[in-house]
């Protein structure tokens, strides 16, 4: 009878328990990296999950975003690792505030600027050069650029079209995106005749072709600083952030037309 009174006490307190807590498999460093990076960094994270002769690690956690918007992020403090971004000015933005680990920061990449237009459109190249006809080229259409007044893409845009003489014409007939993959986008699905985007995008979508190359001297040379920040609580962050420098992380980011630094 005890026996009894027993087991059914002892099968009441389990059943109360619930059931049993499966432990968490480890999570990796949460990446917060500019939209141009897409493929290149997911690449990059496959590569450090699931290494050659080197130990398995968890596999990076990446959210893709404007570098601005990444920054206003990491100025709320976001439980983020690292951050890579699409120019200087929005490292630096953060750095200043004290949100990034010290003798952390360098020069990750650089990219190049390019004038893209719908791949069905079977449109003739269009050298890019001061003066050059953007605006009758857009033939009333609108020109896809990232948020000139935030994105990275969209400031190397301007820079580039006021140098070469072109802004005051186009600077109304601008399609504003959030981003520079959105900028793509609207060309890509023919919103829009022609865009202004990254080398790296370009190659990155099959739907638009490359039909001018911005000169390097027209805007401020395009460079991806990568930084571990402040906050970071992950063990992997800082190896990971080793990984994207080393020769093999460099080589994968060179695969999809980057310029390692």
């Amino acid at each position: 009878m005890i026996r009894s009174v027993l087991k059914s006490a002892l099968l009441l307190l389990l059943l109360a328990a619930g059931p049993p807590v499966m432990a968490q498999p480890p999570k990796g460093p949460l990446v917060l990296a500019a939209s141009s990076l897409q493929e290149a960094m997911s690449a990059a994270a496959d590569a450090w999950a699931a290494p050659k002769g080197r130990a398995r690690h968890p596999r990076p956690v990446v959210s893709f975003a404007a570098s601005s918007a990444l920054a206003r992020q990491v100025e709320a403090r976001a439980p983020a690792d690292l951050f890579v971004s699409a120019d200087e000015e929005w490292m630096t933005y953060v750095e200043k505030k004290g949100l990034i680990a010290p003798r952390t920061r360098v020069p990750f990449l650089s990219n190049q600027l390019v004038l893209v237009a719908p791949a069905a459109a079977r449109r003739g190249s269009l050298p890019v050069r001061p003066g050059f006809g953007l605006m009758r080229a857009l033939a009333g259409g609108r020109l896809a650029v990232a948020d000139p007044d935030a994105v990275p893409a969209g400031r190397y845009a301007k820079q580039a079209l006021t140098r070469l003489g072109v802004w005051s014409q186009v600077e109304g007939s601008l399609a504003r995106a959030e981003n520079v993959r959105a900028a793509l986008a609207l060309v890509a699905r023919g919103a829009a005749p022609l865009g202004v985007v990254y080398l790296t995008d370009a190659r990155a979508e099959p739907a638009v072709r490359v039909v001018g190359v911005f000169p390097a001297g027209s805007h401020t040379a395009i460079t991806y600083p990568l930084a571990r920040l402040a906050t970071s609580a992950s063990p992997d962050a800082e190896g990971f952030r080793r990984f994207l420098l080393s020769a093999e992380g460099k080589a994968i980011f060179r695969r999809f037309g980057f310029i390692p630094r």
